[in-house]
């Protein structure tokens, strides 16, 4: 273990000019070199005259929420009892934690649920709680709570299996995003939906999908028999600053739903396009059986972005969403799109070294999808993947302005070689499935300054980047501790709302079903 993995395992970070990584081999790879040259005037504020760079970074508590998997997923930070409120869907409950003492949560008494949580909203001190139905493919709610007395306000119907919810800025929206996934057998595919709540009259509208077409760009509708309406699965939400936009992720359709709030209508619908791995900068690791981790090359692959989690920040007057590119396909016992490069039949014109590509070591290991890329004699002349290894930036009308190419996979290399690519605790383990797989994405406002958290739910860490201008991304540092897997969900607290007066990020770590937090100076 090297020295700078041990600084990063212990979970308490120095000044990132003493981690600096600009020495890493990574200059020049999308603009980010390590260093951004700015100090700043002492003696003044801070936030308004350090930048994002010269922060701190401390794990000053944690919790353990559970013995098993999935007993922390998704939480929300309460300023007014400075509660903490996660989704345990292991147990049916919203999981409470007492953060007046940071450095030492306390567990409170948990909210039960009937039907499992999959993601929980804090405004003014209401908790919101999105509950999917037992039955997946029946409607699901949202359950409303006091945040001081835990007591039951009201009950909102929302669409199938609401995966995420969240409060607009201002509080006078709920919106969830609601996936409508199909059963194990994939012959009962509801329609996916969004749900927006009016919070002061308790006016439920259901905004469905219905008259919109295929946008092109690589929008996928692919499910056996399926109508656009029942084949989109909106996965996340992310409101603008002005709370009259959502953006929706839709991430088996590689899609992105815009809503406008006053109306509840959905206004546009836009394919993210796919991003091409034989590209200079966009090199992945593609197999777990090639010896090498982090062997990163060029292929001839093309692999939707397919967003998970999405968060929304301005800069420059300008409005962007910021996208985790983690990846999922459809595998179902009734229809699976998953296969491996070795087990398809590729056309040699497209392909004609294929045989050498099919071997374990090359491109044979690699999982694609098969819904895409096959001529009409049944074989592939162009190999689709799913997720695309990285974040990407958009602009408000879904028009991707940055990509962070293979900047994670070549981070985390340079940073913890012994996790890269992980599974279960070995390296290179998911090179040939989505690698380190970006899961969340949040963003936290510094005085004038944008700070990126992104979330690996493989390597397990959190790499930290100003995105002040967002079509140049900042390297700043990585947060790492070996007792933290798979983070979920990731929360910003302001310093202003702060039990500790700094800012906060909190990670809920699915796997370890711990709870991280880290302080920021």
């Amino acid at each position: 273990m090297n020295n700078l993995f041990k600084l990063f395992s212990i979970g308490v970070l120095s000044t990132f000019t003493l981690i600096s990584c600009s020495e890493d081999g990574l200059d020049g790879i999308n603009g980010t070199d390590g260093t951004n040259g700015t100090n700043g005037e002492n003696g003044k504020d801070a936030d308004v005259t350090k930048t994002i760079s010269q922060l701190t970074f401390s794990k000053i508590g944690s919790f353990t929420n559970g013995d098993d998997e999935a007993y922390a997923e998704i939480s929300a930070f309460d300023p007014i009892t400075k509660k903490l409120f996660i989704a345990n869907s292991e147990e049916n409950e919203v999981s409470v934690l007492d953060l007046t003492d940071a450095t030492n949560p306390v567990k409170l008494t948990s909210i039960s649920l009937t039907g499992n949580p999959n993601s929980v909203a804090v405004h003014n001190g209401v908790l919101a709680v999105a509950v999917e139905n037992n039955n997946k493919q029946a409607n699901g709610t949202i359950e409303t709570y006091n945040t001081d007395t835990q007591v039951s306000i009201q009950s909102y119907t929302t669409g199938a299996l609401p995966d995420m919810v969240t409060f607009s800025p201002d509080g006078k929206y709920l919106i969830s995003a609601n996936e409508g996934e199909p059963n194990d057998d994939y012959d009962n595919d509801p329609e996916g939906s969004i749900t927006i709540v009016d919070v002061a009259t308790g006016v439920i509208t259901q905004v469905p999908f219905t008259g919109l077409t295929n946008p092109g760009n690589d929008f996928r509708v692919f499910g056996p028999g399926a109508t656009l309406q029942q084949d989109v699965e909106p996965e996340y939400i992310a409101v603008s600053e002005d709370s009259k936009t959502a953006y929706v992720a839709l991430q088996e359709n590689n899609g992105m739903a815009i809503v406008d709030l006053d109306s509840k209508t959905i206004t546009k619908l836009v394919g993210l396009g796919v991003k091409d791995f034989n590209i200079t900068g966009n090199e992945i690791d593609a197999s777990n059986k090639d010896g090498i981790a982090g062997n990163l090359k060029n292929w001839n692959v093309l692999s939707y972005y397919m967003p998970d989690a999405i968060d929304f920040f301005t800069a420059n007057g300008n409005g962007y969403i910021v996208s985790a590119n983690e990846g999922d396909s459809r595998d179902y016992d009734g229809y699976s799109e998953e296969e491996r490069v070795k087990d398809i039949e590729l056309d040699p014109s497209a392909y004609p070294n294929a045989e050498w590509l099919q071997e374990d070591e090359n491109l044979g290991r690699l999982k694609i999808t098969t819904a895409n890329g096959k001529n009409d004699d049944g074989k592939y002349e162009q190999i689709y993947g799913y997720g695309a290894r990285s974040f990407s930036i958009w602009n408000t009308n879904g028009e991707r302005v940055y990509d962070s190419g293979s900047e994670i996979a070549r981070r985390t290399l340079t940073l913890t070689p012994s996790i890269f690519n992980q599974d279960e605790g070995k390296a290179d383990g998911r090179s040939d499935d989505k690698g380190a797989e970006p899961e969340a994405v949040k963003t936290l406002k510094v005085g004038n300054e944008t700070m990126l958290f992104v979330g690996l739910e493989r390597t397990s860490g959190i790499l930290v980047y100003n995105v002040t201008n967002p079509l140049n991304p900042e390297f700043v540092t990585w947060l790492y501790d070996g007792d933290d897997i798979a983070p979920e969900g990731l929360t910003v607290v302001d310093k202003a709302d702060s039990p500790t007066g700094n800012y906060l990020m909190i990670s809920t770590n699915e796997v370890s079903s711990t709870i991280a937090i880290y302080e920021i100076k």
